[in-house]
C-alpha cells in the first residue's frame, strides 16, 4: 500500500486529442487485481515533491508550475509523455502493433531532455525491458498512469470504466507492475487516463497518497500525421511552468519523435529549461 498522504482538489482539465489513450474494448469491466499489500511498491520516498492537503482532503491535483522567469532559474517546462496501453490490448500487440516509442526516447536523451512518462502497468508489463531502462535514467522519472488505462469517471473519450471500489487497486496494482519490471522509485504522481475525474475519484484515491498531474498545454499529438501543426500547438501554448502532454506509444502518436526534434531547440532559443515534473511541483511549494 502506498503509505503517502497528500489531498486536494481541484478540476478537470481536459484535451480532445487524448483519445490516443487506446478505446479498444468499450464496455468491458477491468479486473484489477486486490488492494496491493504491505509487499506492494511505494513511490519515492516523502521528500519527493507533492502537493499539500486541500479542501475535504481530497487528492491534490498539478496542472502547471509558477509562471514566472526567475532571472535564476530561467523559465521552465515540464515535457510528459503517457505510455499509454490498456488492459487489453494485449492481442493487438501480439499481432505486431506498437505501444512503445524507443526512439523518442533515444532523441530525449541525446538532446540531453529531462522528463516525466505517466506509464500504464499493462505498458510496463508489455515492456519491461524499456520500463526497466527509463526508469533507471536519472534523466527521467516514472509516473503512474493506472494499470489499464480504463477511465475513472463515465463518459471519457469512450474508455472502458474502473467502478469506484477498483480505483484504488488499479493505480496501486500499476506500481506492482513497475516493480516487476524493475523500476526503481517510481514518483508518487498519477495521471487519470483520459485526463478524466471528479470528485469521487479524487475521494478514492486520496489515501494512496499521489498527487494527480494534468498539464495546461495539450500537444494535439494524439493520431496527429502532421508534425509540423503538432510543433506550432506546443509552441504556441507553452508559458513558464508549463505542463506538456505528449505520447510515447508509435501506433497512437506517430509524430512525436519529429515533434520534439523541433520542439526542443525552440524553446531553448526562447530561454526554456527543461525540467521534470517533481522540480515544477517543487517549486510550486517554494522548494525549487
Amino acid at each position: 500500500m502506498i503509505t503517502l498522504v497528500r489531498r486536494a482538489t481541484a478540476l478537470c482539465a481536459l484535451g480532445a486529442a487524448l483519445t490516443a489513450c487506446g478505446t479498444t474494448g468499450a464496455g468491458q469491466t477491468p479486473r484489477p487485481a486486490p488492494s496491493a499489500s504491505a509487499a506492494s511498491p511505494s513511490p519515492s520516498p516523502s521528500r519527493t515533491p507533492t502537493l499539500a492537503p486541500g479542501p475535504a482532503g481530497l487528492t491534490p491535483v498539478f496542472e502547471h508550475g509558477p509562471r514566472t522567469d526567475g532571472a535564476k532559474d530561467g523559465k521552465t517546462v515540464a515535457l510528459t509523455f503517457d505510455a499509454d496501453m490498456t488492459a487489453d490490448q494485449g492481442p493487438r500487440a501480439a499481432s505486431g502493433e506498437r505501444f512503445d516509442n524507443p526512439q523518442l526516447i533515444a532523441t530525449l536523451r541525446r538532446l540531453k531532455v529531462p522528463a516525466t512518462v505517466f506509464m500504464t502497468g499493462r505498458w510496463a508489463e508489455e515492456y519491461p525491458d524499456q520500463a526497466r531502462s527509463i526508469g533507471r535514467d536519472p534523466r527521467f522519472e516514472i509516473a503512474n498512469h493506472s494499470y489499464s488505462h480504463y477511465a475513472y469517471t463515465d463518459d471519457c473519450y469512450g474508455l472502458p470504466t474502473v467502478s469506484k471500489d477498483d480505483m484504488r487497486a488499479d493505480l496501486e496494482r500499476a506500481y506492482a507492475a513497475f516493480e516487476k519490471a524493475g523500476v526503481p522509485n517510481p514518483m508518487p504522481y498519477f495521471r487519470f487516463p483520459g485526463g478524466c475525474y471528479d470528485k469521487a475519484a479524487l475521494k478514492e484515491l486520496s489515501a494512496t497518497g499521489v498527487t494527480a498531474v494534468q498539464w495546461d498545454v495539450v500537444s494535439g499529438d494524439a493520431f496527429a500525421t502532421d508534425a509540423d501543426a503538432v510543433t506550432r500547438q506546443v509552441l504556441d501554448g507553452v508559458r513558464p511552468g508549463s505542463v506538456v502532454v505528449m505520447h510515447c506509444t508509435r501506433s497512437a502518436a506517430p509524430v512525436t519523435e519529429e515533434v520534439v526534434r523541433a520542439v526542443v531547440p525552440e524553446l531553448r532559443r526562447r530561454g526554456y529549461r527543461f525540467v521534470k515534473v517533481s522540480e515544477l511541483i517543487g517549486a510550486a511549494n517554494g522548494r525549487g
